[in-house]
């Protein structure tokens, strides 16, 4: 059986890990390059770096960032952050990321999946969707958050992973930073249409909206605030998925 994975997640800022709700509201969550390397030490199994400000400022992620936590960290890498070029993407893998997070960019032009895919591999090119409640489905939002598309969720998941999308990064609009836990019926709706792994994102607090996650569908889950503020380490969660019969690869220790 596969194990399951469990993702920190840090948003970043002018080089300074934030946290809000809802994408908005951000606060100050500590140094990239510290958390890093402390996330990986609890037992990590990825960690996915996004600056949330480079698309709305109209930048690309700060590559010395990326650099400096890829000197501090062994295990896989996703940046994502206003990825809008070949280019781009291949300084980000240069500069130490494993994988490319792609939304805006790729909802504006879906070629860019193809392109990155093509050149690189669909292994590197995670589709991140942001998706908010509609009247009966999801509406696919960009531009961390202030844009509605009025593109349907499902469908935009069916096109990004026929496009070439190895794997979906989605995260619940909604209940992003809430606590509540992951829009489950989300991530049943998408791991029902599409057949790559699905990171869970959006609204977790505990082990069992982790579990949850996983049982609807999800073959990663990802969190910040707990994980920022303190409330509980990686190792820590790990120990109750496993607890929870969750398959999780567990630390090594040294004897």
């Amino acid at each position: 059986m596969l194990t399951k994975r469990v993702i920190p997640c840090l948003d970043i800022r002018d080089g300074r890990i934030v946290k809000g709700t809802s994408f908005a509201n951000l606060r100050d969550a500590g140094d990239p390059v510290e958390r890093a390397a402390a996330y990986e030490a609890q037992g990590a199994d990825e960690l996915v770096v996004l600056d949330v400000s480079a698309t709305p400022d109209g930048r690309e992620a700060a590559l010395h960032t990326v650099e400096a936590i890829r000197r501090a960290i062994s295990i896989p890498l996703t940046v994502g952050g206003g990825v809008r070029t070949i280019a781009h993407a291949r300084a980000l893998l240069e500069a130490g990321a494993d994988k490319v997070g792609v939304n805006s960019a790729a909802v504006e032009r879906p070629e860019l999946i193809t392109e990155i895919a093509q050149r690189m591999g669909a292994q590197c090119v995670v589709l991140a969707i942001d998706a908010a409640r509609s009247a009966s489905s999801w509406e696919v939002v960009t531009r961390s958050g202030t844009n509605r598309t009025g593109i349907d969720a499902l469908e935009w998941a069916c096109t990004g992973v026929a496009a070439g999308a190895g794997e979906i990064l989605l995260t619940s609009f909604d209940e992003d930073g809430r606590g509540n836990g992951y829009d489950l019926q989300l991530i049943r709706a998408i791991s029902g249409v599409v057949n790559v792994s699905i990171i869970a994102s959006g609204g977790a607090s505990t082990a069992t909206h982790m579990v949850d996650g996983f049982e609807a569908g999800a073959d990663a889950v990802l969190a910040a605030s707990i994980f920022h503020d303190g409330v509980t380490s990686v190792g820590e969660l790990k120990e109750q998925l496993r607890a929870a019969g969750v398959p999780v690869r567990m630390m090594e220790v040294e004897p």
